[in-house]
Protein backbone atom coordinates (compact mmCIF):
# COMPACT_ATOMS: atom_id res chain seq x y z
CA UNK A 1 0.00 0.00 0.00
CA UNK A 2 1.09 3.25 -0.97
CA UNK A 3 1.53 5.95 1.90
CA UNK A 4 2.39 8.57 -0.52
CA UNK A 5 1.17 9.11 -3.92
CA UNK A 6 2.03 11.94 -6.64
CA UNK A 7 0.98 12.71 -10.22
CA UNK A 8 2.09 15.49 -12.04
CA UNK A 9 2.57 17.86 -9.14
CA UNK A 10 3.02 21.44 -9.87
CA UNK A 11 3.28 24.64 -7.50
CA UNK A 12 3.76 28.24 -9.38
CA UNK A 13 3.56 31.09 -7.57
CA UNK A 14 2.86 34.55 -8.62
CA UNK A 15 6.35 37.52 -7.73
CA UNK A 16 6.25 41.07 -7.95
CA UNK A 17 8.62 41.99 -9.94
CA UNK A 18 10.64 45.07 -8.85
CA UNK A 19 11.86 47.60 -11.49
CA UNK A 20 14.43 49.74 -11.68
CA UNK A 21 15.43 53.16 -10.23
CA UNK A 22 13.41 55.78 -8.51
CA UNK A 23 10.80 56.41 -11.50
CA UNK A 24 10.53 52.45 -11.53
CA UNK A 25 9.84 52.37 -7.61
CA UNK A 26 7.18 55.14 -8.08
CA UNK A 27 5.97 52.91 -10.83
CA UNK A 28 5.69 50.15 -8.59
CA UNK A 29 3.80 52.17 -6.15
CA UNK A 30 0.61 52.62 -8.44
CA UNK A 31 1.04 49.52 -10.99
CA UNK A 32 3.12 46.50 -10.23
CA UNK A 33 4.30 44.33 -12.39
CA UNK A 34 4.44 40.12 -11.83
CA UNK A 35 6.20 37.28 -12.85
CA UNK A 36 5.30 33.52 -12.98
CA UNK A 37 7.56 31.10 -11.33
CA UNK A 38 7.26 27.50 -11.13
CA UNK A 39 8.79 25.88 -7.71
CA UNK A 40 7.82 22.21 -8.50
CA UNK A 41 7.46 21.03 -12.52
CA UNK A 42 5.15 18.29 -12.91
CA UNK A 43 7.19 15.98 -10.38
CA UNK A 44 5.68 11.89 -9.96
CA UNK A 45 6.88 9.71 -7.34
CA UNK A 46 5.26 6.90 -5.18
CA UNK A 47 6.50 5.89 -1.71
CA UNK A 48 5.38 2.62 -0.29
CA UNK A 49 4.17 2.53 3.79
CA UNK A 50 7.51 1.73 5.85
CA UNK A 51 10.25 3.30 3.70
CA UNK A 52 12.49 5.88 4.34
CA UNK A 53 13.19 8.02 1.46
CA UNK A 54 15.84 10.75 1.27
CA UNK A 55 14.28 14.15 -0.64
CA UNK A 56 17.43 15.99 -2.01
CA UNK A 57 18.14 18.81 -3.53
CA UNK A 58 20.47 22.43 -3.74
CA UNK A 59 18.68 25.48 -2.25
CA UNK A 60 15.93 26.45 -4.33
CA UNK A 61 15.11 22.72 -6.18
CA UNK A 62 11.85 22.67 -4.75
CA UNK A 63 11.95 20.39 -2.08
CA UNK A 64 10.32 22.96 0.79
CA UNK A 65 7.63 23.69 -1.34
CA UNK A 66 7.24 19.78 -2.38
CA UNK A 67 6.91 18.98 1.62
CA UNK A 68 4.79 22.11 1.92
CA UNK A 69 2.25 20.73 -0.49
CA UNK A 70 2.45 17.02 1.23
CA UNK A 71 1.94 18.41 4.42
CA UNK A 72 -1.05 20.63 3.62
CA UNK A 73 0.29 23.67 3.86
CA UNK A 74 0.50 25.12 0.21
CA UNK A 75 -1.99 24.10 -2.50
CA UNK A 76 -0.83 22.57 -5.55
CA UNK A 77 -1.39 24.57 -8.66
CA UNK A 78 -2.16 21.16 -10.75
CA UNK A 79 -1.58 17.38 -10.24
CA UNK A 80 -2.62 14.53 -8.21
CA UNK A 81 -1.51 14.29 -4.62
CA UNK A 82 -2.59 11.10 -2.25
CA UNK A 83 -1.11 11.10 1.28
CA UNK A 84 -2.46 8.70 3.64
CA UNK A 85 -5.05 7.91 1.51
CA UNK A 86 -6.19 12.32 1.92
CA UNK A 87 -5.72 15.06 -0.03
CA UNK A 88 -3.71 16.98 2.40
CA UNK A 89 -5.03 20.67 1.61
CA UNK A 90 -8.92 19.33 1.58
CA UNK A 91 -8.81 16.93 4.43
CA UNK A 92 -6.56 18.76 6.79
CA UNK A 93 -8.33 18.29 10.15
CA UNK A 94 -7.94 14.42 9.69
CA UNK A 95 -5.25 14.10 7.43
CA UNK A 96 -3.25 15.92 10.15
CA UNK A 97 -4.00 13.48 12.83
CA UNK A 98 -2.00 10.65 10.93
CA UNK A 99 1.34 12.97 10.03
CA UNK A 100 4.64 14.49 11.96
CA UNK A 101 6.15 17.01 11.13
CA UNK A 102 9.64 18.46 11.90
CA UNK A 103 11.25 21.23 10.68
CA UNK A 104 14.67 22.28 11.22
CA UNK A 105 14.39 26.19 11.74
CA UNK A 106 10.90 26.17 13.26
CA UNK A 107 9.92 25.10 16.27
CA UNK A 108 6.11 23.46 17.36
CA UNK A 109 6.56 23.80 20.79
CA UNK A 110 5.36 26.94 23.17
CA UNK A 111 8.62 29.46 24.04
CA UNK A 112 8.13 30.27 27.20
CA UNK A 113 6.34 27.58 29.23
CA UNK A 114 8.46 24.20 30.35
CA UNK A 115 8.59 21.20 27.42
CA UNK A 116 6.20 19.19 29.15
CA UNK A 117 3.36 21.78 28.80
CA UNK A 118 3.90 21.78 25.15
CA UNK A 119 3.30 18.27 25.15
CA UNK A 120 0.42 18.56 26.79
CA UNK A 121 -1.10 20.75 24.87
CA UNK A 122 -0.12 18.77 21.43
CA UNK A 123 -1.95 16.24 23.04
CA UNK A 124 -5.87 17.82 23.07
CA UNK A 125 -4.68 19.50 19.71
CA UNK A 126 -4.25 15.60 18.18
CA UNK A 127 -6.86 14.47 20.49
CA UNK A 128 -4.98 11.86 22.16
CA UNK A 129 -6.41 10.03 24.98
CA UNK A 130 -4.94 10.21 28.69
CA UNK A 131 -3.24 6.73 28.67
CA UNK A 132 -2.30 6.60 25.08
CA UNK A 133 -0.41 9.77 25.65
CA UNK A 134 1.24 8.76 28.59
CA UNK A 135 2.41 5.63 27.43
CA UNK A 136 3.72 7.20 24.38
CA UNK A 137 5.54 9.99 26.15
CA UNK A 138 7.31 8.02 28.89
CA UNK A 139 8.60 5.54 25.75
CA UNK A 140 10.07 8.80 23.76
CA UNK A 141 11.15 10.73 26.96
CA UNK A 142 13.30 7.61 28.36
CA UNK A 143 14.51 6.61 24.24
CA UNK A 144 15.71 10.35 23.86
CA UNK A 145 16.90 10.93 27.25
CA UNK A 146 14.66 13.90 27.93
CA UNK A 147 13.76 13.42 31.72
CA UNK A 148 15.80 16.70 33.42
CA UNK A 149 14.59 18.51 30.29
CA UNK A 150 10.57 18.37 31.00
CA UNK A 151 10.02 21.43 33.15
CA UNK A 152 12.62 23.75 31.47
CA UNK A 153 11.33 26.23 29.25
CA UNK A 154 11.63 25.60 25.35
CA UNK A 155 13.75 28.89 25.05
CA UNK A 156 16.40 27.74 28.08
CA UNK A 157 17.24 24.41 25.63
CA UNK A 158 20.16 23.99 23.33
CA UNK A 159 19.51 23.62 20.16
CA UNK A 160 20.43 19.92 20.25
CA UNK A 161 18.14 19.40 23.33
CA UNK A 162 14.83 21.45 21.11
CA UNK A 163 15.56 19.40 18.11
CA UNK A 164 14.95 16.17 20.50
CA UNK A 165 11.64 17.59 22.21
CA UNK A 166 10.78 18.42 18.34
CA UNK A 167 10.89 14.98 18.13
CA UNK A 168 9.17 13.73 20.51
CA UNK A 169 6.12 16.58 19.96
CA UNK A 170 5.55 15.03 16.00
CA UNK A 171 5.66 11.43 17.40
CA UNK A 172 3.04 11.92 20.21
CA UNK A 173 0.09 10.98 18.51
CA UNK A 174 2.36 7.60 16.50
CA UNK A 175 1.86 9.10 13.10
CA UNK A 176 2.35 6.82 10.27
CA UNK A 177 4.24 9.04 8.21
CA UNK A 178 6.93 11.76 9.39
CA UNK A 179 8.33 14.14 7.36
CA UNK A 180 11.72 15.31 8.67
CA UNK A 181 12.88 18.90 6.83
CA UNK A 182 16.46 19.14 8.19
CA UNK A 183 16.07 17.52 11.61
CA UNK A 184 20.17 17.28 12.40
CA UNK A 185 20.88 20.81 11.08
CA UNK A 186 23.19 22.54 13.41
CA UNK A 187 23.61 19.30 15.86
CA UNK A 188 27.02 17.77 16.86
CA UNK A 189 27.74 14.51 16.00
CA UNK A 190 26.86 12.85 19.41
CA UNK A 191 23.24 14.16 19.46
CA UNK A 192 23.15 13.52 15.17
CA UNK A 193 24.09 9.57 16.04
CA UNK A 194 21.15 9.48 18.83
CA UNK A 195 18.94 11.02 16.33
CA UNK A 196 19.47 8.87 13.72
CA UNK A 197 19.28 5.66 15.40
CA UNK A 198 16.04 6.45 17.06
CA UNK A 199 14.26 7.44 13.76
CA UNK A 200 15.74 4.13 12.57
CA UNK A 201 14.31 2.02 15.74
CA UNK A 202 11.04 3.70 15.18
CA UNK A 203 10.74 2.84 12.00
CA UNK A 204 11.92 -0.87 12.68
CA UNK A 205 9.00 -1.15 15.31
CA UNK A 206 6.00 0.70 14.24
CA UNK A 207 6.76 0.72 10.52
CA UNK A 208 6.68 4.64 10.40
CA UNK A 209 7.38 5.73 6.53
CA UNK A 210 9.33 8.77 7.05
CA UNK A 211 10.31 11.62 4.29
CA UNK A 212 13.54 13.27 4.68
CA UNK A 213 14.81 16.37 3.36
CA UNK A 214 18.29 17.60 4.47
CA UNK A 215 21.68 19.09 3.36
CA UNK A 216 23.47 16.27 5.57
CA UNK A 217 24.53 13.63 3.25
CA UNK A 218 25.28 11.62 6.37
CA UNK A 219 21.98 11.79 7.11
CA UNK A 220 21.48 9.83 3.80
CA UNK A 221 23.86 7.37 4.19
CA UNK A 222 22.61 6.13 7.56
CA UNK A 223 18.99 5.96 6.97
CA UNK A 224 17.87 5.79 3.26
CA UNK A 225 17.64 2.82 0.89
CA UNK A 226 16.29 5.16 -1.95
CA UNK A 227 17.19 8.88 -2.33
CA UNK A 228 14.67 10.69 -4.72
CA UNK A 229 16.96 14.19 -5.86
CA UNK A 230 15.43 17.18 -6.90
CA UNK A 231 17.03 20.04 -9.43
CA UNK A 232 15.31 23.11 -10.57
CA UNK A 233 11.77 21.96 -9.49
CA UNK A 234 12.34 18.29 -11.67
CA UNK A 235 13.10 14.84 -10.49
CA UNK A 236 16.73 13.67 -11.64
CA UNK A 237 16.81 10.62 -9.87
CA UNK A 238 14.49 8.17 -7.94
CA UNK A 239 15.90 5.04 -6.95
CA UNK A 240 18.38 3.16 -4.30
CA UNK A 241 21.79 4.73 -2.83
CA UNK A 242 23.93 1.72 -4.24
CA UNK A 243 22.21 1.88 -7.50
CA UNK A 244 23.62 5.88 -7.88
CA UNK A 245 27.10 5.15 -6.22
CA UNK A 246 27.17 2.08 -8.33
CA UNK A 247 26.50 4.02 -10.91
CA UNK A 248 28.44 7.51 -10.60
CA UNK A 249 31.74 5.96 -7.96
CA UNK A 250 34.50 6.47 -10.32
CA UNK A 251 36.48 3.48 -8.27
CA UNK A 252 38.09 2.73 -4.60
CA UNK A 253 41.57 4.06 -2.61
CA UNK A 254 43.31 1.60 -0.68
CA UNK A 255 45.80 2.53 1.61
CA UNK A 256 48.12 -0.72 2.79
CA UNK A 257 50.11 -0.69 5.73
CA UNK A 258 53.24 -2.83 5.46
CA UNK A 259 55.00 -4.20 8.47
CA UNK A 260 58.88 -4.09 6.70
CA UNK A 261 59.30 -1.46 3.81
CA UNK A 262 58.10 -1.87 0.40
CA UNK A 263 59.05 0.22 -2.94
CA UNK A 264 56.79 1.68 -5.62
CA UNK A 265 58.05 -0.22 -8.26
CA UNK A 266 57.71 -3.08 -6.52
CA UNK A 267 54.26 -3.22 -6.11
CA UNK A 268 53.76 -1.66 -9.67
CA UNK A 269 55.40 -4.65 -10.81
CA UNK A 270 53.09 -7.29 -8.70
CA UNK A 271 49.76 -5.81 -9.99
CA UNK A 272 50.57 -5.14 -14.03
CA UNK A 273 48.18 -5.85 -16.21
CA UNK A 274 45.79 -4.10 -13.92
CA UNK A 275 44.42 -0.97 -14.67
CA UNK A 276 45.43 0.38 -10.83
CA UNK A 277 47.43 3.81 -9.64
CA UNK A 278 50.15 2.93 -7.06
CA UNK A 279 51.71 6.05 -4.33
CA UNK A 280 53.22 5.51 -1.56
CA UNK A 281 52.93 8.00 1.69
CA UNK A 282 55.92 6.43 3.34
CA UNK A 283 58.52 3.47 2.98
CA UNK A 284 55.72 1.70 4.94
CA UNK A 285 52.56 3.06 3.74
CA UNK A 286 51.14 2.71 0.02
CA UNK A 287 47.59 3.67 -1.66
CA UNK A 288 46.34 2.24 -4.59
CA UNK A 289 43.43 3.47 -7.01
CA UNK A 290 41.02 0.55 -8.09
CA UNK A 291 38.54 1.18 -10.66
CA UNK A 292 35.00 0.26 -9.55
CA UNK A 293 34.54 -2.71 -12.82
CA UNK A 294 38.10 -4.10 -11.10
CA UNK A 295 37.55 -6.28 -7.37
CA UNK A 296 39.53 -5.74 -4.65
CA UNK A 297 40.35 -8.93 -3.78
CA UNK A 298 42.07 -9.31 -7.34
CA UNK A 299 44.56 -6.53 -6.57
CA UNK A 300 45.14 -7.32 -2.69
CA UNK A 301 45.70 -11.37 -3.99
CA UNK A 302 48.91 -10.37 -5.80
CA UNK A 303 50.48 -8.35 -3.06
CA UNK A 304 49.23 -11.04 -0.45
CA UNK A 305 51.02 -13.94 -2.81
CA UNK A 306 54.25 -11.70 -3.35
CA UNK A 307 54.69 -12.61 0.44
CA UNK A 308 54.31 -8.95 1.88
CA UNK A 309 52.66 -8.50 5.58
CA UNK A 310 50.13 -6.31 5.22
CA UNK A 311 49.63 -5.24 8.59
CA UNK A 312 46.23 -2.56 7.93
CA UNK A 313 44.00 -2.24 5.21
CA UNK A 314 41.48 0.85 4.92
CA UNK A 315 39.26 0.79 1.36
CA UNK A 316 37.37 4.28 1.01
CA UNK A 317 34.72 4.67 -2.04
CA UNK A 318 33.73 7.58 -3.61
CA UNK A 319 31.40 9.49 -0.89
CA UNK A 320 27.87 10.48 -1.59
CA UNK A 321 28.74 14.26 -1.01
CA UNK A 322 31.21 13.92 -4.40
CA UNK A 323 28.79 12.25 -6.04
CA UNK A 324 25.73 14.17 -5.46
CA UNK A 325 28.11 17.02 -5.99
CA UNK A 326 29.38 15.77 -9.79
CA UNK A 327 25.34 15.27 -10.36
CA UNK A 328 24.33 18.52 -9.94
CA UNK A 329 27.39 19.63 -12.25
CA UNK A 330 26.41 17.57 -14.79
CA UNK A 331 23.11 18.65 -14.61
CA UNK A 332 21.78 15.19 -15.49
CA UNK A 333 21.95 11.87 -13.09
CA UNK A 334 22.48 9.23 -15.94
CA UNK A 335 25.80 7.15 -15.39
CA UNK A 336 28.69 9.06 -16.93
CA UNK A 337 29.57 6.41 -19.46
CA UNK A 338 25.80 6.23 -20.44
CA UNK A 339 25.57 9.91 -21.16
CA UNK A 340 28.76 10.23 -23.09
CA UNK A 341 27.29 6.96 -25.51
CA UNK A 342 24.27 9.47 -25.75
CA UNK A 343 26.25 12.46 -26.51
CA UNK A 344 28.56 10.80 -29.39
CA UNK A 345 25.42 9.16 -30.73
CA UNK A 346 23.91 12.76 -30.71
CA UNK A 347 27.13 14.05 -32.89
CA UNK A 348 27.46 11.07 -34.91
CA UNK A 349 23.44 11.96 -36.05
CA UNK A 350 24.59 15.36 -36.44
CA UNK A 351 27.22 14.96 -38.79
Amino acid sequence: MLAIDVQQLRKQFKVQKNREGVSGALKDLFKREHTEVVAVKDISFQIPQGEICGYIGENGAGKSTTIKMLTGILVPTSGKLIVNGYVPHKDRETFVRGIGVVFGQRSQLWWDIGVIESFRLLRKVYRVSEADFRRRLDELVETLHLQELLNRPVRKLSLGQRMRCELVAALLHNPSIVFLDEPTIGLDIVVKSEIREFLKRMNREYGTTILLTTHDLQDIEALCSRVIMLDDGRIIYDGGLEELKAQWGKGREVMLQFSESVSLLELTVLTSGLDVRWSMDNELTAKVWIPRELNVSEVLSRVVGASLDISDIKISETNTDEIVREIYQSGSAEAPKQAEQQAEAGAATRG
